[in-house]
């Protein structure tokens, strides 16, 4: 295994047993911006880079101090997440809350790691939800959907209510689509981890009649 001296060895021996021998780009770059240090930290790579895992390590490095929200733009993708996350972290209590009801989430208040919409997270900071204060780690999947015009309103406002009232939260956007990602770290006092190694080629083509004519070759 190499990872940098900063990573924990508790982040460590995780890592070890999820077979990851090494970092890619995003995530050695990630540590070297503080995300051990818990600064804020928005990255902003291709898919399949590896954002997820610095979110992750994020998470269980905060886990001994309180709750990790991880907030994501649909249903389907919480329960996505609900069900990877709960295979890779399974000594952390892993809890979903993306439904319609408006109440208060006491059942989430054991929970290390909560999956919630914007939408429901914004019902729960309004109904002040007991656990909210113990929030220690907040990272946002797709944070490039803030200038989304349905639910980009919404996020903004449960991230700005979230700044204002934890003042010790670390916050770690994610995202491999943001058009101003300099000014999106900017206004969360964020270090930019912006690069553009993907683990598979992407090429351009056009698919005729069984073939693939690539641009770059063709």
């Amino acid at each position: 295994m190499t990872f940098p001296d900063e990573v924990p060895d508790s982040v460590v021996s995780w890592l070890d047993e999820r077979g990851i021998p090494s970092f890619r780009p995003c995530q050695s770059q990630s540590v070297e911006a503080g995300l051990f240090d818990r600064e804020n930290i928005v990255v902003s790579t291709p898919t399949a880079s590896g954002k997820t895992l610095v979110g992750e390590m994020a998470m269980r490095h905060n886990a001994p101090y309180g709750k990790a929200v991880y907030i994501v733009p649909l249903r389907a993708l919480a329960a996505e997440k609900h069900e990877d996350f709960t295979e890779r972290h399974p000594d952390l209590d892993v809890t979903v809350a993306t439904g319609d009801m408006d109440g208060g989430g006491q059942t989430l208040v054991s929970a290390d790691i909560i999956i919630v919409t914007s939408e429901k997270l914004d019902s729960l900071l309004r109904h002040r939800a007991p656990w909210i204060d113990d929030i220690r780690c907040v990272v946002v999947d797709e944070i490039h959907l803030l200038n989304d015009q349905s639910r980009g309103p919404t996020l903004e406002v449960v991230l700005t209510l979230l700044r204002r009232r934890l003042n010790e939260a670390q916050i770690v956007g994610l995202s491999a689509t943001i058009g101003n990602d300099d000014e999106l770290a900017s206004w969360l006092d964020a270090a930019l981890v912006d690069d553009d190694w993907r683990p598979v080629e992407l090429r351009e083509g056009v698919y005729e009649h069984g073939r693939i004519h690539f641009v770059d070759t063709e």
